[in-house]
């Protein structure tokens, strides 16, 4: 899988599970904020899931989106666009009504310094998109970084523990979920909140920025010891096939990598693949910023891509000088400064 064409098929087919799933969904889909890393190919997933479980089903991208390419990329497979700030005042009402939500929109990079907008987008967006849409399903994207850091021993967050975020993005998410919750309560609104902790593929993500790190031969920060990812194409099956799981109060799903691996670890295997010498700055600490992804294991079963898999991929794209997206990740930010 060394070529764009590919990677785009590989995440967007889907699989026999979310082709059942689909048939027993009933009514159109609408993503709203699916301009970012993972929304297209989501809403692309949702398309051809639609059409190969024989359900005559829109799905809608509903976004600012940054490019021409993403639009046409997306009206090409047969995704609805509506270009829009969401921000702006009357864009939520005229987007169609739809019985069925992905809420994907966010904001992290950038916070510092921005710290008002970041809060807009994560904590009083939302608030309004509850509104707009009380008699929706709404499975809403939020992120692991709402526990806060964890013990290496403990195994990760669970869906269950009390919230330490850390740093005003971690906090606005918090922001976020309390907003949903209150609106799900409040008007009887089933969601479910969907708390990522680092998808990637091959352009982007946790190990693509420890791989270039090591690929380009410099020191691979150890400020934060452990961390899990899983892979895009799962995290956007498991978004869609969550819809039936939403209730009120909101469900909470944690969405991850199974196995939690040592930084150090990873980086090495990345040595091994390139050939190239390994170093390290920092220490690995006592706690990291992971989740358990056991409740997730349980109704979905194990991801289609391994870590292992993911690993070598990463390597190969990097290898063959394959595009890239330019957004790190800072896993190694301790402070929740973004």
């Amino acid at each position: 899988m060394k070529t764009m064409e590919k990677l785009l098929e590989r995440l967007t087919t889907p699989s026999d599970n979310l082709t059942v799933d689909m048939s027993r969904i009933k009514g159109d889909i609408l993503i709203i904020g699916a301009g970012g890393k993972i929304g297209p190919t989501l809403s692309v997933l949702a398309k051809r899931a639609a059409v190969q479980s024989g359900v005559d089903r829109r799905v809608i991208a509903a976004s600012m989106f940054n490019d021409e390419k993403t639009i046409t990329y997306l009206t090409q497979n047969g995704v609805e666009v509506i270009d829009t700030d969401l921000l702006k005042p009357g864009a939520l009402s005229n987007l169609p009504d739809a019985p069925n939500i992905i809420y994907m929109a966010g904001r992290k990079f950038g916070t510092q310094g921005n710290q008002a907008l970041t809060w807009a987008i994560n904590t009083y967006l939302p608030g309004l998109v509850a509104q707009r849409y009380p008699g929706s399903r709404i499975v809403a994207f939020s992120t692991g970084n709402v526990y806060g850091m964890r013990p290496i021993y403990s195994g990760g967050a669970l869906e269950d523990e009390t919230l330490e975020p850390v740093g005003e993005y971690a906090q606005s998410c918090v922001g976020r979920e309390r907003l949903l919750t209150y609106w799900s309560e409040t008007n009887d609104t089933p969601m479910l909140l969907f708390r990522l902790n680092y998808a990637i593929d091959m352009r982007y993500g946790v190990l693509y920025d420890i791989a270039s790190t090591v690929l380009g031969q410099k020191p691979v920060d150890l400020s934060i010891g452990y961390v899990n990812c899983i892979w895009q194409g799962d995290a956007a099956e498991y978004a869609l096939r969550s819809l039936p799981y939403c209730q009120t109060p909101p469900a909470i799903l944690n969405v991850t990598g199974p196995e939690s691996i040592s930084v150090a670890h990873i980086a090495r295997e990345f040595g091994r693949l390139f050939d190239v010498p390994v170093t390290f700055t920092g220490a690995p600490p006592d706690s990291s910023l992971f989740s358990n992804a056991g409740k997730m294991a349980r109704l979905f079963g194990y991801p289609s891509v391994s870590l292992n898999q993911m690993i070598h991929w990463t390597a190969d794209w990097l290898a063959s000088g394959g595009d890239v997206i330019d957004a790190p990740t800072h896993f190694e930010q301790r402070n929740g400064k973004f």
